[in-house]
C-alpha cells in the first residue's frame, strides 16, 4: 500500500507517519511537504532514512509537481494534513489559508481523480462548527452538526469539507473526512497554547493569556487521533464525516495553571491580554459515531497525556528552541506583546 500524507513535517502529520509506519510497516508512506514556518524537516529525521519512507519538498498548489508525484507514486490512498491552521494568521492574512486549504485541496482531488486511488482522506477541524455556549455543557458538536464558521481559517477548512463531498458526490471521489478537537502531545509548533506556555514556562517567561482565559477545548492526545485516522482510511465508509474527540473539556486558564504546577512555576508569570476577534468560546465533540462504527475510543486520558507532553519537551529542547527565532520571534511579538503586555 502506497500512501501520500501532505503536510506530514507539520505537528498531527508527523506524528502519524510515526504511527502508520510502525503499525504498518509493510506499507510506503510518501510525505509531500512544503515546509512553511510550522512545517520542520527535523521532525522527520528519525524516519529519513527508511527504505519505505520518501520526503517531498512540494507545494500542494503546484498541480505539475503534484500530479509528477501521482504518477510516480502511483498512491492508493492520500491522507491530507496540509493547511494553514493558526486562527491568529488567517485573521492577519486570509489570502493564504484560502489558497492552500481550498484550491490546494482541489488540486490533491483532481489528482486523486486522474490517476485513480482507493481512499482520498480530508483532516478537518471541529472550527468549522463555530462554538458552542458555555453554560450549555449539554450540548456537543455532531456529524450532524451545521456548519458555522468564526474565522477566515475554519471558513477555508470548511470551504474545503464541502468541496471534498461534492467531488464524492459529482465524481464519485471514494472520499472520507474527519473532524477532530484540539491535539496535544509531541512535535506540537510553539505557537499554540499548551507548547507555548511550556516552553515559556521553562524559560520564566510571562504566559500570555487571552481574555480571562475561560474559553473552553476539548483536548485529544495526538497518537489517539492518529490511531482514529488510520480506522477511518481502512474501515470508514465513503463519503461519511467523522468526529474525533477525547471528551476533555478545559478552560484554557486551568490548563496554564497545570502547566505551571507541574513545572513548578508561579501563577504571578500568567499575563492576560486582549482577546482575539471571534474567539469562539467552546468546543465540544461527540465521538458517538467512530465508537459505534469504527471501535474507536481515545485511550490517554488528559492527566497522563499532558504529563507525557511536557517530560517530551523537557527531554527534546533542542527542537523547540532552534524554532523559536527569527520570524517566529516577530510573529509572537505582534500576536502578544502588542495587544498590551509590555513585559513579553
Amino acid at each position: 500500500m502506497n500512501i501520500i500524507v501532505t503536510g506530514g513535517a507539520g505537528f498531527i502529520g508527523s506524528n502519524f507517519i510515526f504511527h502508520m509506519l510502525e503499525a504498518h510497516p509493510d506499507y510506503r508512506i510518501i510525505c509531500l511537504d512544503k515546509l512553511t514556518y510550522a512545517g520542520n524537516l527535523s521532525t522527520l529525521k528519525s524516519v529519513m532514512d527508511k527504505p519505505n519512507f520518501r520526503f517531498v519538498k512540494l507545494d500542494i498548489c503546484d498541480r505539475a509537481g503534484v500530479y509528477k508525484l501521482f504518477e510516480e507514486e502511483k498512491p492508493d490512498i492520500v491522507v491530507n494534513f496540509a493547511a494553514e491552521s493558526h486562527v491568529d494568521r488567517s485573521i492577519e492574512d486570509p489570502s493564504v489559508f484560502l489558497q492552500t486549504n481550498i484550491i490546494g485541496t482541489s488540486v490533491l482531488m483532481d489528482a486523486c481523480r486522474k490517476y485513480g486511488i482507493k481512499r482520498y482522506h480530508q483532516v478537518s477541524t471541529d472550527e468549522v462548527y463555530g462554538d458552542l455556549p458555555l453554560d450549555r455543557p449539554d450540548l456537543f458538536f455532531t456529524e450532524e452538526t451545521p456548519i458555522h464558521t468564526s474565522s477566515p481559517y475554519s471558513s477555508s477548512k470548511a470551504g474545503a469539507d464541502l468541496l471534498v463531498m461534492a467531488y464524492h458526490r459529482t465524481f464519485g471521489l471514494p472520499a472520507t473526512i474527519s473532524r477532530c478537537s484540539n491535539n496535544y502531545g509531541p512535535y506540537h509548533f510553539p505557537e499554540k497554547l499548551i507548547p507555548l506556555m511550556i516552553a515559556n514556562c521553562l524559560n520564566d517567561k510571562p504566559l500570555p493569556v487571552y481574555g480571562e482565559g475561560l474559553n473552553v477545548r476539548d483536548w485529544l492526545y495526538v497518537e489517539d487521533h492518529c490511531k482514529a485516522i488510520d480506522l477511518v482510511i481502512h474501515k470508514g465508509r465513503v463519503g461519511e464525516i467523522y468526529n474525533i474527540g477525547g471528551h476533555n473539556e478545559m478552560k484554557n486558564i486551568d490548563i496554564v495553571k497545570l502547566i505551571c504546577k507541574e513545572l513548578g512555576k508561579p501563577e504571578s508569570l500568567i499575563t492576560h491580554v486582549k482577546d482575539r476577534l471571534g474567539h469562539d468560546m467552546r468546543y465540544a465533540i461527540d465521538p458517538t459515531k467512530i465508537h459505534n462504527e469504527l471501535g474507536w475510543l481515545p485511550e490517554t486520558k488528559f492527566a497522563d497525556g499532558i504529563k507525557k507532553t511536557i517530560k517530551w519537551y523537557l527531554d527534546n529542547r533542542g527542537w523547540w528552541e532552534e524554532i523559536i527565532s527569527g520570524e517566529y520571534q516577530n510573529y509572537y511579538k505582534k500576536m502578544y506583546a502588542d495587544r498590551g503586555s509590555s513585559d513579553i
